[in-house]
């Protein structure tokens, strides 16, 4: 294959199982996922800066389970119009508010009688071969995704949407492709307990199991303490890009990691010359965690109009902007820290 597949989807059972689908008949291929509004622009143009970069010339655009505005389509197009790479740009959609985005734009296509899964499923069977467990695991998605409650599936497809809903053990923003590697891994796992006797229950009663396997390494634990192991590690792969500074103190910056107080103590344990650990969150809070070195009572007081302990603190950057993009959520933290002298 001499090109890539970027395949932009949606953030539930639907469009991560479409993904789950291009996985399967494609190698190269990256993922990115996005809600609905400006998070689309955002990801539609690291797409595009992913593609420049690229020393491949021909790419192929794919976006599923995504309804895109008549703005959307129109920028989209005209961006893919002007690069100087080659690229074959399609959606594959089921929302019938695309109606006038699939009347107007050729590469728009829209059925609304299934699921988006179901949709790039039968696209892709289409030009490379069925296959029957893949066909099984589409029809569970396509059952609940447009609801079907008279079909056997209707159930399974429940548990299934809830275990993606409920996936948030690793962050999508700072780890997007850990995040798509947890959620396939976990939709890869459930369809184990398909063919068992009332597997909506099987699956049901299995799914913290299924989410400590994911975890486990050397040994057992509570799920909140492998999930903070494999976090840490994650942030100290990655602590210089998400280094940041607070007058000599420096420390590392999360974005909506939840569970703070064990991720964060044990970050800063295992990484003893950093001294603070801070999360700041889409509604603007932060939370700060300190070994010892800092008072991030202080430094809440001083950036955040917060306060609480020497070593837990907290407060609001009123001022921040919610962002998609961990680069951007971390400029505009590091510059409200800067102006605040």
């Amino acid at each position: 294959m001499n090109y890539t597949l970027h395949h932009l989807s949606h953030t539930d059972l639907d469009g991560y199982s479409c993904q789950m689908v291009s996985a399967h008949y494609f190698d190269s291929i990256r993922f990115y996922n996005s809600n609905y509004g400006k998070e689309i622009n955002e990801c539609f143009n690291q797409i595009l800066a992913t593609i420049q970069s690229s020393e491949l010339q021909k790419h192929v655009i794919l976006i599923t389970d995504l309804n895109l505005t008549m703005d959307q389509a129109k920028e989209f197009e005209s961006k893919v119009s002007i690069c100087d790479k080659e690229i074959m740009m399609f959606v594959l959609d089921h929302h019938k508010t695309g109606q006038e985005c699939a009347d107007a734009f050729e590469w728009y296509y829209l059925d609304s009688s299934r699921c988006a899964t179901k949709i790039t499923y039968d696209f892709f069977s289409a030009l490379y071969g069925k296959d029957e467990k893949l066909s099984h695991y589409v029809d569970v998605v396509n059952a609940v995704d447009i609801w079907l409650e008279d079909k056997p599936e209707f159930e399974l497809g429940k548990v299934c949407m809830g275990l993606v809903s409920g996936a948030r053990e690793v962050n999508k923003i700072m780890f997007p492709e850990e995040n798509s590697k947890y959620i396939f891994a976990l939709l890869n796992k459930a369809q184990e307990y398909f063919t068992c006797k009332e597997a909506h229950i099987a699956l049901d009663d299995a799914i913290h199991g299924i989410k400590k396997s994911f975890f486990t390494t050397s040994k057992n634990d509570t799920l909140s303490n492998l999930v903070s192991a494999y976090n840490v590690i994650l942030l100290t792969q990655n602590r210089d890009k998400m280094q940041i500074s607070y007058k000599e103190y420096k420390g590392i910056l999360t974005y909506n990691i939840g569970n703070v107080s064990v991720i964060g103590n044990d970050f800063l344990t295992a990484n003893p010359d950093l001294d603070f650990f801070m999360d700041i969150t889409s509604k603007k809070t932060i939370s700060l965690r300190s070994n010892g070195k800092v008072d991030v009572s202080k430094m809440a007081a001083h950036i955040a109009n917060g306060g609480g302990h020497h070593n837990a603190s907290g407060g609001l950057l009123s001022n921040f902007k919610d962002a998609f993009i961990y680069d951007t959520i971390k400029s505009q933290v590091m510059s409200i820290i800067t102006n605040k002298g």
